[in-house]
């Protein structure tokens, strides 16, 4: 069967890799072309889509419904049998084969591992263009590889090390920094009776890795090479059991081969998640909704869950986040680990992937020595030091997927991350759970509020429900009035509350006492900051009609770019959370972002600004 051109094959693939779900346009959108969207992106899609449906239904008339490749629910899901894709059947065979290890059915775990590694027919996804082919390819090949290692442990054990050198001198080649399958083939050449090609594959490991990371091989490849050395049994442990007497060569049976050891098996855990604020409140549906994916274990014990908490500036991310971290860590016995990212830092800038790497590698106790220069050796080391672990990895105000991506370790630990904006291609590459905080409802608002005000709003509760009117919700903004009320005891509260209204109404705040991070303005100005150029322009231009609903025709107008232009834009704003999208091809500004838009606009110069208006006005005009 032809599939068409290579972004039609990179749909088919999207579809049958999620068979019978729906997937919606947007998603194949990210899916396929990754941050490089065109404008007719959608059209595209649609046209793909349309050119699968006649190669797989050649006999279906344009204006029939497909059967195979329908669309629903704003997407299109393809209807197959999961037996037919062979990633899927795969993952069956490789999850049979482990529950078979794990009941000490040998036999069949070997059959099932046999029959999954059966189904490779070179590279997956080959020739298929796109971020999510590129992650499925990088996805499917780990897993190939640990079904691998998890064959030729039980070859081992099953007394078959000269069926297992095959397989594993290819594999190797394939993954010459994988440790894990290096000690497998050593120790198979060994049982086989070839020490001198054991100590060869040793002394190659050590060049590489030196060469390639700048550190040693594994404690347990160094005892191995000992081992060898000396002609003593091995066994998984690293060391003969005691009474042992065995030939080089004879079939010993091994447990799982060992994996990179963390440093902190052997020292302290590490558990540097910050206290949540005081008075947290509220969020119980929302935390009980994160909790389930970063706790329930993937049964192929191959993806990593992933959350990324966005939204507005000041609406409690990292509070939100942090009480997330804390009510899961018990899942994560080996540690938390937390990294302040400065996304959207005016202060000392943002930290890239690479300065962040070298920050919890330092943490996890590398010697700086030990550390290699480059970020995908960061990356590779990293991952290593983390694997078999079960780690907690908090990251916090994030600024873009690929400043995240490198700092997500493999296998059984998970990730809680918070971003100012929409990290849509996350979802799509890396299977990531995006979650939109929405700022407080009133009670939980007030609870907020009473909690951290002590008594000065007992008995006041029609001027505790106009502080939380004006906060619109936002734990930052209710966090400065309290500081206020509970600072100026001195103050008639009727005096004190006209005070904060008339200050927030500017976005200063009552009492900062001198820190940014307690002002509204920062965190709007650090996104407003991040824009591009056009982006900034078209912000600070609708800061000039900030009080009523945003079309896309009004902002062309504004701006005096076309209306495709104009859409994009819109949408890069309300993706970082600077506009709100009231409906389609509609938006507005939250209350307190129209206030901090309507001080933008006077940034831009007052011809520019005249000329906008007029552009608008004479648009209205032609249209009544």
């Amino acid at each position: 069967m032809v599939l068409g051109p290579p972004k039609q094959r990179a749909v088919f693939a999207l579809l049958a890799g999620r068979a019978n779900d729906v997937v919606s346009v947007d998603h194949i959108i990210d899916a396929v072309w990754g941050g490089d969207i065109p404008q007719t992106a959608a059209n595209g899609v649609h046209t793909y889509v349309a050119g699968l449906r006649r190669a797989l239904e050649p006999e279906r008339s344009r204006r029939e419904s497909g059967e195979l490749l329908i669309s629903t629910a704003g997407g299109y899901a393809l209807q197959t049998d999961p037996e037919a894709v062979d990633a899927l059947v795969f993952a069956r065979h490789h999850a049979e084969a482990r529950r078979a290890r794990a009941e000490g059915r040998l036999r069949e775990a070997l059959d099932s591992a046999q029959s999954a590694l059966s189904l490779w027919h070179g590279e997956a996804q080959a020739g298929v263009p796109g971020p999510f082919a590129a992650m499925e390819r990088t996805r499917l090949q780990d897993l190939r590889l640990t079904a691998v290692e998890e064959w030729a442990g039980d070859m081992l054990e099953a007394g078959r090390p000269v069926e297992a050198v095959t397989v594993l001198l290819g594999a190797v080649a394939e993954e010459p920094l994988r440790e894990k399958l290096r000690w497998l083939l050593m120790t198979a050449l060994y049982r086989c009776g070839r020490q001198a090609h054991a100590l060869e594959v040793y002394d190659e490991t050590r060049r590489l890795l030196r060469h390639e990371l700048g550190i040693d091989p594994s404690v347990e490849l160094r005892t191995l090479h000992q081992q060898i050395l000396t002609g003593s049994p091995v066994t998984s442990a690293g060391a003969a059991p005691p009474g042992t007497v065995t030939a080089v060569g004879a079939p010993i049976p091994a447990p799982e081969p060992p994996v990179a050891r963390l440093v902190l098996s052997h020292t302290l855990r590490p558990a540097q998640l910050p206290s949540v604020p005081r008075g947290f409140v509220g969020r119980s549906r929302e935390l009980e909704e994160l909790a389930r994916p970063l706790t329930e274990n993937d049964p192929r014990g191959a993806s990593t869950p992933v959350v990324v908490i966005d939204g507005p500036a000041g609406v409690g991310k990292s509070a939100f986040a942090l009480e997330l971290a804390h009510r899961v860590s018990e899942h994560f016995p080996d540690g938390q680990l937390y990294i302040d990212l400065h996304g959207t830092s005016m202060e000392g800038g943002s930290l890239c992937a690479s300065e962040a790497l070298l920050q919890v590698l330092r943490s996890l106790g590398v010697d700086d020595t030990r550390i290699p220069a480059d970020p995908a050796s960061r990356a590779t080391l990293y991952r290593s030091l983390l694997h078999g672990k079960r780690v907690l990895v908090m990251l916090d105000d994030v600024l873009s997927a690929d400043q995240l991506r490198p700092l997500i370790p493999g296998g059984s630990s998970c990730v809680v991350s918070t971003s100012r904006q929409r990290l849509g291609g996350l979802a799509v590459r890396d299977g990531a759970h995006l979650f939109r905080l929405e700022p407080l409802g009133t009670q939980d608002a007030l609870s907020l509020l009473r909690c951290l005000s002590g008594d000065r709003l007992r008995h006041q509760e029609a001027v505790a429900r106009r502080l939380v009117g004006l906060s619109r919700g936002r734990p930052l903004a209710l966090r400065m009035m309290a500081e206020t009320l509970a600072a100026n005891q001195e103050v008639a509260l009727a005096a004190l509350v006209e005070h904060i209204a008339e200050e927030h109404g500017r976005l200063d705040p009552p009492a900062a006492g001198g820190d940014a991070s307690t002002s509204l303005r920062t965190p709007f100005e650090t996104s407003y900051q991040a824009l591009p150029d056009e982006a900034a322009r078209m912000f600070r231009l609708l800061g000039l009609v900030s009080d009523r609903p945003i079309t896309v025709s009004a902002a062309a107008d504004l701006t005096g770019i076309t209306e495709p232009d104009a859409a994009g834009t819109l949408k890069l704003l309300a993706r970082r959370h600077l506009l709100v999208e009231a409906g389609r091809g509609v938006y507005r500004f939250h209350e307190l972002m129209r206030l901090y838009a309507a001080e933008c606009a006077e940034r831009e110069p007052l011809p520019h600004r005249s000329a906008a208006v007029a552009r608008l006005l004479q648009a209205t005009a032609s249209v009544a």
